[in-house]
């Protein structure tokens, strides 16, 4: 087999590969003779089709798929030989398939880089130092209680936070438009759900009034045609609810997971979940910090265009089913979800494997199994059954993997911050997570 590799660009190759015409042929004859004793013709007896007749029934076929074959193998030979590292498929072009003459195609592909590791010593990082106190815990109790509350009847004049049962009518330029009516219709006032100023408008009003608002369609409201359009709502309001929180009793405590204990022991548990969910926040905020520093240090690495593509199917694939997942089998997720929304995330996400796993070679991390142990418990804990949880990961290799990766990068993070500039920044609980989902939607 003969080779000749050249640099196009970049991280991408093109691999010339010649094949002798022997083990393309030898093989096709191979399998005609195997089919021969198989192959059942009219005028033949069974297995005694003359092997020259298999050939000119079924010997363009078979060769196709020899050929097919053989190329991707010599592919994968080449590159071993040539010691390369190829990302993702290549594009194989065949130049000579003549039957009896040498076969050559050309591969272009692209390689995985060599990733230079920058030095990480004496970044900065900024740890919140938050506790859980008492208010908080109260807090989270009166956010339960008003999940589990009822609505009941009021009689006064709504206030933002209300459910308020309502009919409407809307016009444009005096004239109803489609879907701008509604009767005996149950809305939450602070929720959102309508255009702006619907809801504000309806603050103040009392059981029996009616009221007519002059309002405007945002430019970017969905349906084109009401798209910036004046409009008038006359609303009429029938009945006004307030959320009553629920009692704090054992109906309550029941509703969390807490049998037996009372209240106390349905605080402590609360302020245990907020500990464990601070904890967290700390943890992915100082990460963060020290993903975006790697990133950061690593500006001009190369990353192979074939490694991006494929995560931003990932992503597209995971947006797709984060939004239910429904369709045709026919949609075009290109079409609706274009590359160019998850490109540079994709970049990144890709450029930040890479070094990791340098990081992990270069100093020789390993997934410490006592740590794992420890993630699979934390993670298990926040189950009703933690011990199930804990045994269906340790019974599903995938899943395993998984955690063994995140603890890894844990390693590799850690490993890091051991040169760091660390310093703290007092804050409260809410204020440590407002910054922690602030980090991860950014």
């Amino acid at each position: 087999m003969q080779v000749s590799i050249e640099t196009t660009s970049g991280l991408e190759r093109r691999l010339t590969v010649g094949v002798p015409a022997e083990r393309v042929e030898n093989e096709v004859n191979n399998r005609l003779k195997k089919a021969a004793k198989n192959v059942r013709l009219d005028g033949f007896r069974p297995g005694k089709v003359p092997l020259k007749v298999i050939k000119q029934r079924f010997g363009a076929g078979v060769r196709q798929e020899v050929l097919g074959e053989v190329m991707s193998q010599s592919f994968y030979e080449a590159v071993s030989q040539e010691n390369l590292r190829p990302a993702g498929q290549p594009n194989i072009e065949p130049k000579q398939l003549d039957e009896g003459s040498d076969i050559e195609f050309v591969a272009t592909f692209e390689i995985f880089p060599e990733i230079e590791l920058a030095d990480m010593s004496g970044i900065e990082i900024e740890r919140p130092a938050a506790d859980v106190t008492d208010e908080d815990v109260d807090n989270m109790i009166e956010v339960f209680r008003n999940q589990q509350g009822k609505w009941e009847t009021v009689e006064r004049p709504a206030q933002n936070g209300d459910q308020v049962t309502i009919d409407f009518v809307g016009t444009r330029d005096g004239e109803p438009f489609e879907g701008g009516s509604a009767e005996n219709t149950e809305l939450q006032l602070g929720s959102g759900r309508m255009i702006p100023g619907f809801e504000d408008g309806i603050v103040g009003m009392s059981v029996g009034e009616e009221k007519t608002l002059e309002l405007s369609f945002p430019e970017e409201y969905h349906n084109e045609d009401l798209r910036g359009a004046s409009v008038e709502f006359k609303i009429t309001l029938h009945a006004i609810s307030e959320r009553m929180p629920a009692a704090m009793d054992e109906e309550l405590f029941k509703v969390y997971g807490v049998e037996d204990g009372g209240e106390e022991q349905f605080r402590a548990e609360i302020a245990d979940n907020m500990r464990r969910e601070l904890k967290t926040a700390v943890r992915n905020l100082v990460k963060q910090q020290v993903l975006d520093a790697v990133v950061s240090r690593h500006e001009g690495q190369d990353v192979p265009k074939a490694l991006i593509d494929s995560e931003v199917n990932t992503m597209r694939q995971q947006m797709f089913q984060q939004f239910g997942g429904a369709g045709s089998a026919d949609m075009d997720m290109e079409s609706l979800l274009p590359a160019e929304m998850f490109a540079e995330q994709a970049e990144r996400r890709v450029k930040l494997g890479l070094v990791l796993n340098e990081m992990v070679t270069s100093n020789e991390l390993k997934a410490d199994p006592d740590e794992v142990r420890k993630a699979v418990e934390e993670i298990a804990s926040t189950y009703q059954e933690p011990d199930e949880v804990v045994n269906w990961y340790y019974s599903n290799q995938e899943q395993l993997s998984g955690v063994e990766n995140m603890v890894l990068e844990d390693a590799v993070i850690e490993k890091i911050l051991e040169s760091a500039k660390l310093s703290e920044k007092a804050c409260s609980y809410q204020e440590a997570l407002a910054q922690a989902q602030e980090s991860q939607n950014a």
